[in-house]
């Protein structure tokens, strides 16, 4: 049994197809995480705004002394 060109190309070919899925899933799944991450950033500076203003922010006293 001889392996033929033909043989070869269809492999490759196949193993090309399967990494491109890959490729793209991979892509499709950083983007996902990006803009979950992002959602929760930007929630988190939101509410902690809210709870800033609740509070009456923060209280500074300052003394001179002479």
């Amino acid at each position: 049994m001889a392996i033929q060109r033909s043989d070869l190309e269809s492999k490759l070919r196949e193993i090309e197809s399967i990494v491109e899925e890959t490729k793209e899933q991979a892509q499709t799944t950083g983007t996902v995480i990006a803009v979950v991450v992002a959602v929760v950033i930007i929630l988190a500076f939101v509410l902690g705004r809210k709870r800033g203003k609740k509070a009456g922010g923060a209280r500074v006293e300052v003394y001179h002394l002479r």
